[in-house]
């Protein structure tokens, strides 16, 4: 009975074409709105490696100096990055599972091709750990060794995408060296495409929804050949020496530190390692202020540094309300579009139909509407997305239109065409057969 009740759906969609398209066009630009935001906030809100986020930490010290602010118990914040000396001495300390420093570089790459001229890079030097925290997926080739790590040996990884602009694709290029920055370094592996959504690992001096880099170097190579950094960098005092070693030297904040523990009932552990760490500089004459240490995971990191905007989430609820609205005025069409068919449905009721099957009938008839609503939404809401997608490139990562938010569109447009007929539909079971036959 119910293939029946869709095939009549269906079929009444011709009757009051100018009511059911506004239905359709109500329903659908309600559909698209709320799914555009939402898309958008599912992408910035995702955990962006969920079998694993409570085990990676940030860690944070506050090197600030005495006359620079507050205690922490009256809510100072330490800086969002380390210093490379507390970066390394965390790093060689090996306390955690897996740790590694990490800082922007943007050196040029030089092909040696005369149809490809010189270009810049975005790419990072960190520690062989990265790759292995981060789950970071290898098409060619592998890490560089621990040795490597120490000795800073002059290799790198590189990603599918520089591998195919300088190589060509479907090349190898694992042994053959990369010229960057005037220096050649070999290549030891080469990485599928990998682009996790947010880019929970470089929140600072990147975009939070960028590509990942296309070119990794080991730390202590990177400090060696003194490559400059691309990314953010504070300061609490003057560097002890001008230049790169300065700030490899001093105080200055310009590194991100991240570590894996064994479980996330290891945090205290590494917490009091920290506190530790910290009274063993101020030994040292560092560390001026009282211990203000910070350990925070994934989900927590994501939050600090307010991935996800109040303005986001407000204009996502605001779709939400936009979307009632369009129910609303779903439901008075919906009135209208029943209320002339008193007639049919006494016929019906004359011949035997109960009110239940008339409200089924009714109420697959709006369902049928919610369907086609849900098919015109789907198409402007990916209007939408590609408009945002040009408009802002910097988020275009998150505007794709996934299977799952596919399956929401469809569902949200046919439970709230179902509901917007409830009303209608009830109404429409009122009609009394006799006094409808009277008038015919």
């Amino acid at each position: 009975m119910f293939g029946y009740y869709l095939a009549l759906g269906f079929r009444s969609l011709r009757r009051n074409p100018v009511l059911t398209t506004l239905m359709v066009l109500t329903l659908s630009v309600g559909v698209a709105a709320s799914m555009t935001t939402l898309t958008l906030l599912r992408g910035m809100s995702g955990d962006p490696i969920p079998h694993k986020s409570d085990r990676l930490f940030v860690p944070l010290l506050d090197n600030g100096p005495s006359g620079n602010g507050a205690a922490p118990d009256t809510g100072r914040e330490p800086p969002s990055q380390l210093t490379m000396r507390d970066a390394l001495a965390l790093w060689e300390a090996g306390e955690a599972v897996r740790q590694t420093p990490i800082y922007g570089v943007s050196p040029p790459i030089d092909s040696g091709r005369p149809d490809l001229p010189p270009f810049f890079s975005d790419g990072l030097a960190v520690g062989r750990d990265f790759f292995a925290m981060f789950d970071v997926p290898f098409v060619h080739g592998q890490p560089w060794s621990t040795d490597d790590d120490q000795r800073g040996t002059q290799v790198a990884v590189i990603s599918r995408s520089l591998a195919e602009r300088v190589y060509g694709e479907g090349v190898n290029p694992v042994g053959q060296t990369i010229r960057a920055s005037d220096s050649e370094y070999q290549v030891v592996g080469v990485i599928d495409t990998w682009d996790p959504l947010p880019k929970f690992y470089r929140l600072i001096g990147s975009q939070s929804f960028d590509t990942s880099e296309d070119i990794y170097l080991p730390l202590r190579t990177a400090i060696a050949r003194e490559l400059q950094v691309n990314g953010s960098i504070s300061c609490n005092s003057t560097p002890p020496a001008p230049g790169f070693r300065g700030l490899v030297e001093g105080e200055c904040n310009w590194v991100q530190m991240w570590v894996e523990l064994e479980s996330a009932g290891d945090r205290d552990r590494y917490a009091d390692y920290l506190v530790a760490y910290v009274n063993e500089q101020k030994a040292l004459n560092r560390f001026e202020l009282p211990v203000n240490n910070r350990l925070f995971n994934v989900r927590e990191w994501l939050d600090e540094r307010e991935v996800v905007s109040d303005d986001t989430r407000t204009s996502t609820w605001l779709a939400f309300g936009f979307l009632l609205v369009c129910l609303v005025n779903t439901v008075g069409l919906l009135l209208a579009k029943f209320s002339a068919r008193p007639g049919e449905i006494g016929v019906r009721r004359a011949l035997g139909a109960s009110r239940g099957e008339v409200f089924r009938q009714y109420l697959t008839e709006a369902a049928v509407i919610g369907l086609v609503g849900a098919g015109t939404g789907i198409a402007l809401t990916l209007g939408a997305l590609a408009f945002i997608r040009d408009f802002n490139p910097g988020i275009a990562q998150l505007t794709h239109l996934d299977v799952p938010m596919l399956a929401i569109a469809v569902l949200v447009s046919v439970v709230a065409a179902i509901v917007a007929g409830l009303l209608p539909t009830w109404r429409a079971c009122q009609v009394v057969p006799a006094l409808q036959l009277k008038s015919q």
